[in-house]
Formats: structure tokens, sequence, C-alpha cells
């Protein structure tokens, strides 16, 4: 009898089986670091290597497998993940071609030549799409189709990483619109492509595969997938989502006006809102979510798992061969050390990612601002549990703008899940700085979660992505804000505006380096 469900996911630092039981526990987990190479000579590119990319999930499927004693026949269906925006394209035959991770920014020229030749290009998309040309698949193809156009000529057809997934597994080239909305061709009323959007991007209608609504069955595991993977041929695969919308299923944001944050690889700050609605601003973006007949806004906080482990691997050595002595995790023993350090972190200000500015985004070089020579004061500890504020303080700018923009300002709970709800010190951190209670739950991969839930919709347990979700959340503890604290994060997060503010005019003036910059800015 199968009894179980696989969720593979394809995020930006690693890939990952999750395998859940009906219930929607989890019991089954295998994680694969990866990196995202750039192609040589291309500035600011991240290409996806999907042969990698396979082999490594493959290998993490075998893996989850054996560790909870399970082969193929027990999986009762499979669904999938990934980070959004990055798209994979493939010719006729169904196989990959090109393809580019989430935060690729090699189209700066064509994104720069698309406002040139109409001023009013990328908002006519953004009131369509909820997306600028930052992270859009448009400057993309134009890149492809200018430096490589002996594989432009050969694309049959697109999607998202997600789906590639799913292409694998089946043969079957589809597209799911919560990814799928942030490639910025969807339209987000109708939750499909938009033909005046492809039509204004000169594209080939052809090229835009059929779209798959979360919960959905694509397709069924064929028998080289079979061999790749373990799985047993004609496993049922749903159709998933894109990380942060599956992640609200996952965590039961399903009704409108919720909030959570998601702490992972990249911080996203998200409120379900009702379709019908972008920010004039275009500070934010907008995005389907995963239950028909809704939209999410959302803020981005960038790069805040990557700059924890990039401190992990630089600084924490020690910690990390005591963890393994230990049988601990070494992020936790860096916890040890912050815990020791007062809030404030001694008025270390770490200069990272910055609030959102979708129209016009950028960031300052990464930096630490503030240190001292005293090394009681500028501890490793100290420099952790500053960017474990830094992070809490710029997801409160971010949700300031989220909750504004959607006009659902609320003082209740904010649910938070991901890497970084594991922690014991970086809950408390957030609820500190927002000064509001969080919700953690049982289940922190609610990304992955959320997957198990559209898998159990696509084979009829349940009758809808938002029932399924409801029953599979299950809550950990709630975290309560200490208020002692609060006065220490609005002084720090004024300092941290100030300092920002510093620091991206060194950039402007070519002094210093951005830690990543939006193509076309």
């Amino acid at each position: 009898m199968t009894t179980h469900f696989l969720v593979l996911d394809a995020g930006t630092g690693s890939g990952r089986a999750v395998i859940f039981d009906r219930q929607g526990s989890q019991i089954g987990f295998s994680q694969k670091e990866w990196s995202h190479l750039p192609e040589p000579g291309v500035p600011g590119s991240m290409g996806f290597d999907t042969d990698a990319a396979w082999a490594l999930l493959s290998g993490a499927i075998a893996d989850a497998l054996d560790r909870c004693g399970l082969s193929g026949a027990d999986i009762a269906a499979i669904s999938s993940t990934s980070m959004r925006e990055g798209i994979v394209l493939y010719d006729e035959k169904g196989t990959e071609l090109w393809a580019c991770a989430n935060v690729d920014s090699r189209a700066g020229a064509e994104v720069a030549a698309l406002k040139a030749a109409d001023p009013d290009m990328e908002r006519t998309f953004y009131r369509i799409s909820g997306e600028t040309f930052a992270l859009g698949a448009l400057p993309r193809l134009n890149w492809v189709r200018a430096n490589r156009p002996e594989i432009f000529e050969q694309v049959h057809s697109l999607s998202m990483i997600n789906d590639w997934i799913g292409a694998r597994l089946t043969g079957e080239i589809t597209v799911e619109p919560t990814n799928g909305s942030t490639n910025g061709l969807m339209d987000l009323d109708t939750r499909d492509w938009s033909d005046e959007l492809i039509a204004r991007a000169g594209l080939e209608r052809s090229m835009f595969p059929r779209v798959v609504q979360p919960g959905a069955v694509v397709g069924h595991v064929s028998a080289t997938a079979a061999r790749e993977t373990g799985l047993a041929a004609g496993t049922p695969f749903v159709a998933g989502g894109g990380d942060v919308q599956l992640g609200a299923v996952g965590l039961g944001v399903l009704e409108m006006g919720e909030t959570a944050i998601l702490g992972g690889t990249f911080w996203q700050q998200i409120v379900n809102i009702p379709q019908g609605k972008v920010d004039e601003t275009m500070r934010l973006r907008v995005n389907a979510a995963a239950p028909d007949a809704m939209n999410q806004a959302e803020a981005i906080t960038f790069f805040v798992g990557l700059a924890a482990r990039w401190f992990r691997d630089v600084f924490a050595t020690e910690e990390k061969r005591q963890a393994e002595e230990q049988g601990r995790d070494a992020y936790d023993l860096l916890e040890d050390l912050a815990m020791q350090v007062p809030a404030g972190a001694h008025g270390i200000i770490p200069i990272f990612s910055d609030a959102m500015n979708f129209g016009n985004w950028y960031h300052a070089a990464p930096s630490f601002l503030n240190l001292s020579i005293d090394p009681e004061i500028a501890s490793k500890g100290a420099m952790f549990r500053a960017l474990q504020e830094n992070a809490a303080i710029v997801a409160m700018e971010n949700l300031q703008r989220v909750e504004a923009f959607a006009g659902f300002g609320t003082n209740g709970p904010i649910v938070m899940a991901g890497g970084a709800s594991k922690g014991r010190l970086w809950p408390q951190i957030v609820a500190d700085v927002t000064g509001r209670p969080l919700r953690i739950p049982v289940v922190r991969e609610a990304t992955a979660l959320g997957g198990a839930a559209a898998a159990a919709t696509g084979i009829g347990q349940f009758a809808s992505l938002a029932e399924a979700g409801r029953a599979f959340v299950r809550w950990e503890r709630e975290v309560e804000p200490d208020t002692a604290n609060r006065n220490v994060y609005d002084e720090a997060r004024e300092r941290w505006r100030t300092a920002y503010a510093a620091q991206l005019r060194l950039v402007d003036d070519g002094i210093t380096t951005s830690m990543w910059r939006a193509p076309g800015t």
C-alpha cells in the first residue's frame, strides 16, 4: 500500500527530498548543498546545471527513502517546489537547452534596452503580472536571443524549476501559476499566460506550455525516471508551486490578511491579498497564491541564510568541528555564543540586505560597521548575533511596507518557518524587533509540507489545497516578544537606516561593489 508523500525541493542553496506520512508528519529528509556557478565571461550570471542538480536530487531521494526504511513503492504521490524566477528552456524533444537560477543578473543591458525603448513598458507589465523586469523571464530570454542565438533558435518551450522536476519525472512540460507568475509573463487575475504581454515581448505563444493548477496531477513517473531515482514507475506527480507560496500553505496561512515570514536562504515576508491589487510604488511584488482566487504581496530580504552560512564557514571552523564531535549543529553552537551578548550586539551594524525596492533594486557592499578591537565587544558571538538582529530589522522594514500596501495592518501573530525558526535565539529576536508574537510550526520545512498538501490533494485525500493545509499544520510553540528590548531594537533600526543609506552612496560613487544589483539598475 502506498502510504507516503515525497516532496522534491530545488532551493537556492540546496536540493532536498522530504517524505511525509498521510497525516502530514515529516518522517524522512535528505539535503544536498549545491552552488550555482557563473558562466565563463558572463558577469552576473548564475547558471542552473540541470544534470548536476538532477543527480543530487536523485541521490537525496535514495537517502531519504533509506533513512526511513521505505522504498519507491511506498510513495503515493510526488510533488515539487523550488526557488522562484529561475527558468529552464527545452528543445522540441523536451531536452534542456539552458537554465538559470533565481537571482541571475546577467541581463542588465536587456533590461536597460526594454526601458529605453518604452519607458512605460515595465509598469504595464507590472500592472498585469505583479513583476518588474528585475527577475523576470523576458530580459533573460532576450539575453539568450542576443548572445546564444544557436540555443534560442532551438527553444520549443520553457518552464520554472519546480516544473522542470515534474518534466524530469514524467516527460510532461507544464507550468503552475505560483512560480509561473514570478516570470512576469502571466496575468495575476486569470492565473494563466498573458497573451498581451507575450505579444509585447515579441515571443511565440507556442513557447508557453499548458498551465496546471497546484494540487492537480501532471503525469506519472516514467520508466526512465524510476531507474534514475528508485521511485516506482506510474507514481502520480502533482503540480506543486513556488517555495514561498507552498510555504504559506504548509503554515496554514490561507486566509486574507494573514502574515508570515519564511526564514531560509532568502527571507520572505508575505501577506495574503485579494486579486486585482498591485503596489503603485512598485516597491513590492505580487504573486499568485497557491489557493485559487487569491494573491500574495511579498517583500524579500536577500541572502540571509547565505550570509549565515558564509559566517559559519569562514569564522566558525572550530564550532563546526565541535558540532561534529557532539552531534549538534554548528549554528546551535553559534547561538550559544550569541546568547551571551546583550540585545543590540554592542552596536555592530551589519550591511547585507536592504529593504525591498522592486523597481530600483540593489544592495550595498556586504560589511560589518562599528566593530571594535576589543575582543569582548567584537566577538564571534556578537557578530553572529548582529547578523541575526539585522535580518529581523530588515524583515520588520519589509513587513511594514507589505502591510501598508495591502491595507491589512495588524498586531496579530506572525507565522515563522524555515531554517531560521529552528533556532532558540533567532525567533526571539524577530519577536522582539517586531513587537509581535511568533507562531512556530511543528514541521519547520513548511514549503515541503505545502508540497505534501498538494500531493495529498492530487490523489483525492482532500477536496482542496486549503483544506489540506489546514489539516496538516500543527504548532510547536509561540514566542512572545520581550518588551524590554523594544527600545534597543528601535534605535538599532534607525542606526541601520542611516548607515545603509551611506553605504549605498559608496556604491553609487564607485567606491564599493554592490552585493547584488537587479539587471538594469
